[in-house]
């Protein structure tokens, strides 16, 4: 997909990049987590080049540990072909609170939101084709996994977001949520002020009041890097080929 689909879409990405990264520290000790050294680059440069590679070139980082580092290292973004802005929290703000603190420089109507130390194989046009579709404010990607027990279960009916984060003690198949969101503009100046979680929170809210959700599920590649065995594991699948980066 070239970048003009995107160019007659007008969308812009914020990345969730705010975190401490406390389970990461007994290896990555003096950068913020999506900074983590893979191959002689930061993990956040692949998941860069996903985005730029197909297109999503307005960036913004919503920073907080550490974010000097993130900001000195991708400047204003013209050498990895994006047009980078941060968005700086003096406190941690939660995932919708980050978004919030972020609006200043949102512009365009239509805002995917990734978190910046997980990297998710798939085509971002899906889910803007899903919300023009079927006019939901917005729509987010699923992933299956073999046990729901261990997370908080996600359902969709037909392509219609349903159940969220909703936790069983039944060990079976189902369907998670996967941290890749396609949202409105206008949704993002509901978040309120202050400390504010997009997944307990904010998700549930619009369910119970009956918005309009929408949801894929992506069978494409998965990973977070948030502990020392699956950001080893990354390193190996960029070794591999699995992964590529410009």
């Amino acid at each position: 997909m070239g970048k003009g689909v995107w160019e007659e879409i007008k969308v812009q990405a914020i990345l969730l990049a705010g975190g401490l990264g406390t389970r990461l520290r007994s290896v990555v000790k003096d950068r913020p987590k999506p900074m983590a050294p893979v191959n002689d680059r930061p993990f956040l440069e692949y998941l860069l080049h996903s985005l730029t590679s197909q297109g999503i070139q307005d960036i913004i980082f919503a920073v907080g540990y550490k974010g000097s580092m993130i900001e000195e290292y991708f400047g204003n973004g013209t050498f990895f072909n994006a047009d980078i802005h941060y968005a700086y929290e003096e406190t941690l703000l939660g995932t919708a609170g980050a978004i919030k603190n972020a609006v200043p420089y949102v512009k365009e109507e239509s805002v995917l939101v990734l978190n910046a130390d997980t990297y998710y194989s798939m085509e971002y046009r899906k889910l803007f084709s899903l919300c023009e579709t079927h006019s939901y404010e917005m729509a987010l990607v699923l992933r299956e996994v073999a046990d729901v027990s261990r997370y908080g279960e996600a359902e969709l009916r037909g392509n219609e977001l349903v159940r969220f984060n909703e936790k069983t003690e039944e060990s079976r198949p189902g369907t998670i949520n996967g941290g890749v969101y396609l949202m409105r503009s206008s949704l993002l100046n509901e978040i309120p002020n202050g400390k504010v979680s997009l997944e307990n929170e904010i998700i549930p809210k619009l369910l119970r009041e009956s918005r309009k959700i929408g949801g894929i599920i992506n069978d494409g590649y998965f990973i977070d890097i948030g502990v020392p065995a699956d950001y080893f594991r990354f390193i190996e699948d960029v070794k591999g080929g699995v992964i590529a980066c410009g």
